[in-house]
């Protein structure tokens, strides 16, 4: 270890504080491990603040037919039967309990009339499925998960930025990274690491992701040797803000939907009679995005290139009861009363399917001591997630990945780190300074979110594909070029110039899975091959990195075992 620096030590290390990195704190503390929990930003303002709608559990508060094998075979189906099936089941198993265990840490969720937790309807579910604490539920989640880590005593350390994994040969030795105030360098060494970093959406133009959602964690595990999986799978929410352009992309919970939203197009027709009559407003995620789509690109769209999403004609009162924060948000940053007038909405790049690929039981990559969970890691949602199993997968893989990490740690020694790979990492976050010339870090993501919200957008094609990749390649060469001015204190240019660098390897990763992939699937929408592929069907996409190069292979699913085969066939 280089003692130049500042350091921590930790059984486990958590990067993250959203939902899957604070339960995988909460468990691991709970088995006796040292345990530390990094963030980018503040503690409390995850990602999982923004998931309004509800948890996915099957507690059949609502509807009593419900139970696991509905949950797990709308899961399977939402994902067309791409998603690693022992996710799936063990997801649909266990988050009920873990909706419990948070309802006993102190969520306080919205009742039946009888005192038990309300669920409502979303997309893609078979029955009243989400609980909810109106439309904020997200941010109960993180407030209880918070209060329970700190009570416990995790260590956390905000506004730090992780930029790289450190190895002792093949096991994970720990990280480096620096406080973004300062700029100051910090290692931490640990014998288990935990990725929770969330999705990769600043890498569009048009996105409901906060500016830490750089795609850093997957980016991490791809150069520190572990394996990214069916990156192509990038969910565009139907329902983002339209208007005014400083709110574009801000989400519109699909509660809106739950509760009985209506979409129109300019003629004021129900349009989604056409693309899915039977689910109408409640399709799935990928199917009613690309209808809002196809109608602004036939010209029945709205004044701002949207759509029309309404419930005004529901009691003004029950709106501004089930969905205060939708009511708040339209009046201060559209000027919009929903309980009035229609709101304007138009897709949005939202959520990553794809991610670290990690085993189901264990949470465990490819390389040893490195795990991963929540939206950083992939398998349980297959080609397209459901609504609200996001947050049910956050507490249900958390845990797990908490639990492996803890038991991982008490089984191995301490690690060594190679002095030479810190100078090394010091050296890479100091290039920008050093340049004598070149562009500035802005320039080069303003290009990279055009081109990939134009050409790696809903709807792909191959040429479209091999083109983004030519750009990418240009991008990577401007990117080692860019040049950050003045000091390492408060300097949001030389932050920018490292995030760059995992959005392009995650882009990268997209581009290139999407264009092994020639078929349509969830959300992976290719109009040159619009049907499904059997065959594509069978097999998943894996990128790893080899050398300096990104190699892209298919491997086959395993295939489910029969009891499971028969509940899907049902």
């Amino acid at each position: 270890m280089s003692d130049r620096f500042e350091t921590h030590e930790h059984d486990v290390l958590i990067i993250g504080a959203g939902g899957a990195g604070l339960r995988a704190a909460i468990e691991a503390l709970a088995h006796g491990a040292k345990v530390g929990v990094v963030c980018k930003s503040l503690l409390g303002k995850a990602h999982t603040v923004m998931a309004e709608g509800g948890i996915a559990a099957a507690m059949a508060n609502v509807d009593s037919a419900d139970g696991w094998i509905p949950h797990f075979r709308d899961t399977m189906r939402g994902g067309k039967m791409l998603n690693n099936w022992r996710m799936a089941q063990l997801h649909a198993q266990e988050s009920i309990d873990r909706v419990k265990e948070l309802e006993q840490w102190g969520a306080l969720f919205d009742r039946t009339s009888d005192g038990n937790i309300l669920q409502r309807a979303f997309g893609g579910h078979t029955f009243k499925r989400l609980c909810h604490v109106g439309d904020r539920t997200g941010l109960e989640m993180i407030r209880t998960l918070q209060d329970r880590g700190v009570e416990m005593g995790v260590d956390v350390y905000m506004e730090c930025t992780i930029t790289k994994l450190l190895k002792d040969g093949d096991r994970i030795a720990g990280a480096f990274g620096y406080w973004r105030e300062q700029g100051r360098f910090v290692q931490f060494k640990a014998k288990s690491v935990i990725i929770c970093t969330g999705g990769i959406g600043k890498s569009w133009k048009i996105t409901s992701n906060s500016w830490e959602c750089t795609g850093d964690g997957m980016a991490l595990a791809y150069d520190a040797g572990a394996e990214l999986l069916d990156m192509e799978f990038v969910q565009f929410h139907p329902t983002g803000m339209v208007w005014p352009p400083g709110v574009q992309g801000i989400l519109v919970t699909e509660a809106v939907r739950g509760e009985g939203g209506l979409l129109t197009n300019k003629l004021g027709e129900r349009f989604m009679q056409k693309y899915d009559p039977k689910k109408m407003e409640l399709s799935t995620r990928d199917v009613v995005a690309r209808s809002i789509y196809t109608e602004v690109k036939e010209g029945r769209g709205s004044e701002h290139g949207g759509a029309f999403l309404d419930i005004s004609h529901k009691p003004a009162e029950y709106v501004k009861q089930k969905l205060p924060s939708m009511y708040h948000q339209f009046k201060e940053l559209a000027d919009v009363d929903i309980t009035k007038q229609p709101m304007e909405v138009g897709p949005t790049c939202h959520y990553m399917m794809g991610g670290i690929r990690v085993e189901a039981e264990t949470a465990q990559t490819t390389v040893p001591g490195l795990f991963a969970a929540g939206e950083a890691a992939a398998g349980l949602h297959g080609a397209n997630r459901l609504g609200g199993n996001s947050l049910s997968d956050l507490v249900v893989f958390g845990r797990r990945a908490g639990l492996a990490a803890a038991e991982h740690a008490k089984k191995v020694s301490a690690p060594n780190i190679d002095a030479s790979e810190i100078e090394r990492a010091e050296r890479e976050m100091l290039a920008p300074f050093d340049q004598s010339a070149g562009e500035s870090p802005y320039a080069v993501h303003r290009d990279l979110q055009d081109m990939m919200q134009s050409l790696v957008g809903i709807f792909r094609v191959e040429d479209d594909l091999k083109t983004a990749l030519a750009e990418l390649d240009k991008l990577k060469e401007r990117a080692t070029k860019v040049r950050v001015e003045g000091s390492r204190m408060f300097n949001p240019g030389w932050h920018l110039a490292r995030d760059l660098q995992c959005m392009l390897t995650v882009s990268e990763a997209v581009t290139r899975s999407a264009l092994a992939r020639k078929e349509s699937r969830g959300a992976h929408s290719r109009i040159d091959y619009p049907g499904l592929d059997e065959q594509w069907g069978k097999q998943n996409n894996i990128t790893k990195r080899e050398g300096e190069t990104m190699m892209l292979k298919q491997v086959a699913r395993p295939p489910l075992p029969d009891d499971l085969k028969k509940i899907l066939d049902e």
